[in-house]
């Protein structure tokens, strides 16, 4: 099985280098609207914009718990309601910790 896997992994490899348009990623730079581009595709991102990304992923992450939570709540009773306020705290925590941070400030 050992032996498959390399052969597969050394097969998609050389199919790589055989059909790739370009040795190196960044040659090939895609084109804007008919318009090459005039920066590097990783330097148009400031870095504020990645706290941002990590506030909407714990909102989104809040939202994968709370949907399940909320089917069996009445099932679990008092218990799954701490367990919801404990989280909501941690969330709460989070938040304030982007907020010193700086994530919230888009100037």
């Amino acid at each position: 099985m050992a032996l498959v896997a390399v052969l597969a992994v050394a097969g998609l490899y050389l199919a790589h280098r055989a059909f790739a348009i370009a040795a190196t990623p960044l040659a090939g730079l895609p084109f804007q609207s008919g318009w090459r581009p005039a920066e590097h595709a990783l330097s148009r991102y400031h870095v504020r914009w990645y706290l941002a990304t990590l506030l909407f992923l714990a909102f989104d992450v809040e939202m994968l718990f709370m949907y399940p939570w909320a089917v069996v709540v009445v099932e679990l009773g008092s218990a799954a309601i701490v367990e919801m306020f404990v989280f909501l705290g941690a969330v709460f925590v989070a938040v304030l910790w982007a907020w010193r941070e700086g994530a919230l400030r888009w100037v």
